[in-house]
């Protein structure tokens, strides 16, 4: 009638690939739980400094401004240049991507097809730079890209863009530039 349960192994018993699979996983999820809580919190609160300003080797200026105290024509300028159809995809264009993949194919000069949301991924949350951990970075960008995109709306998207984006040397944000340069 009832069946006697082996008793599990304890983790002395299992064996090493079992150990190094178990850190593994909480790894993958501390990080993920770790990212999802920044993501939520700049929701809600201003980046207060990024990986490249702090990197930056000239220092860096930045002052943040809300999105409703920016004028539209320099959001529609933003949308205009960088991303014409921003507030139509989730994150990804991939009519952009495949251009750019197109362009790359016959030219030496390499251009991106990243959008808004991507970008802001890259400036709020990561390094610049296009070395030999150029891959990870744009793992890690897709990563938080989703996040973004499913965890702020698109206003939020814009707003921290205009507010991290490298707008001239050690100038980060639209309302720092406007003070150092006009």
């Amino acid at each position: 009638m009832f069946r006697r349960r082996k008793p599990s192994r304890s983790a002395a018993q299992h064996g090493f690939a079992f150990r190094v699979a178990a850190w593994i996983a909480r790894i993958i999820v501390l990080f993920v739980g770790l990212s999802v809580l920044w993501v939520v919190l700049y929701r809600f609160a201003p980046p207060p400094v990024t990986v490249t300003m702090l990197a930056d080797s000239s220092g860096f200026h930045k002052q943040w401004t809300p999105l409703s105290r920016i004028d539209r024509s320099m959001v529609d300028a933003v949308i205009a240049g960088e991303d014409a159809r921003f507030c139509q995809h989730n994150g990804f264009d991939r009519t952009a991507i495949e251009q750019a993949l197109q362009r790359n194919a016959q030219s030496e000069r390499l251009r991106g097809g990243s959008t808004i949301s991507q970008q802001t991924a890259k400036n709020a949350f990561l390094w610049q730079g296009s070395g030999w951990d150029r891959w990870l970075r744009k793992g890690l960008e897709t990563w938080f890209t989703f996040l973004i995109e499913h965890l702020w709306d698109k206003r939020r998207i814009m707003e921290v863009y205009l507010n991290v984006a490298e707008t001239g040397i050690g100038t980060y944000g639209v309302e720092a530039a406007a003070q150092r340069y006009y």
